[in-house]
């Protein structure tokens, strides 16, 4: 079985789509396909379908949406080599259902192994190749997560968790990059990173140190000016610390490579070309 969540929902079965048309029963594939070969119980799947008040007859018709889900796994079984039925594939167990992917691919599951390579090799000082494996992870999203989902409370919750985990994984490997001296190719894409977040200081501080080792002083100032504004306006609140202590070495640093101790904001500040 082949499962895409991270933008819009594939799911295919000897490579024929099983994704349904009808809203409902394709709310129930996309939770149970993003937590393939675990089971989703009955109550998540119908929180999911009808929040906190569903009908008298939701078990029965959650019941009916994995009966629709099953005659489209059949068609999709139709001469498998296996030999497998429908429950095989979506499984009935006590108090809730599985979706088992028989060893398939998952787009999420890619993501996630590919994302903690790159985090140990940041981990590790092998810099090219944390930015390798990051871009790899974050080259698998095609856009938001379920993004042709009608999603309930379920999928709203996991798509607020994938969105945190994509941008915990870009904002590592823009990191990467700054250490290996791509500032300048990097500059493009943090403009539109840091109008699309406008609150989020670990990116504005990496447009910050990539405008500045492009020799572009008064414009890595102005951004934090411009964060600065933000969120006093919208959150009352002022920088923080580590931001600020950034904007100040800008502000005092000069060109010359430091002997300093590798944490500190004005080493960082160092042209690495």
């Amino acid at each position: 079985m082949d499962i895409d969540v991270l933008g819009a929902l594939a799911v295919q079965e000897n490579k024929v789509s099983i994704t349904p048309t009808a809203p409902k029963p394709r709310q129930v594939l996309a939770l149970l396909a993003l937590h393939a070969d675990r089971v989703v119980p009955v109550s998540a799947l119908m929180a999911e379908l009808w929040g906190t008040t569903p009908p008298r007859s939701a078990r029965t018709t959650l019941q009916t949406y994995i009966l629709q889900l099953r005659e489209l796994i059949a068609r999709a079984l139709e001469g498998d080599a296996q030999q497998r039925t429908p429950k095989d594939v979506l499984v009935t167990t006590p108090g809730g259902y599985l979706l088992a992917s028989f060893g398939g691919r998952s787009d999420v599951r890619e993501f996630e192994r590919l994302a903690g390579l790159g985090y140990r090799a940041m981990d590790a000082g092998d810099f090219p190749g944390a930015a390798r494996q990051l871009s790899q992870a974050l080259a698998l999203w095609s856009g938001t997560p379920f993004a042709d989902v009608q999603a309930g409370p379920q999928l709203e919750m996991e798509i607020k968790r994938l969105d945190e985990s994509r941008l915990c994984a870009l904002d590592q490997r823009i990191e990467a990059d700054l250490r290996l001296g791509r500032h300048r190719e990097l500059l493009a894409e943090l403009t539109v990173l840091v109008n699309r977040y406008r609150t989020h200081e670990s990116l504005h501080a990496q447009f910050m140190l990539a405008l500045y080792r492009s020799g572009r002083r008064g414009e890595a100032l102005s951004v934090y000016q411009g964060l600065r504004a933000t969120l006093v306006r919208e959150l009352g609140l002022e920088p923080s610390a580590g931001l600020h202590r950034l904007q100040r070495s800008i502000l005092m640093a000069n060109c010359e490579p430091v002997a300093a101790a590798p944490d500190t904001a004005k080493e960082r500040l160092a042209p690495t070309s």
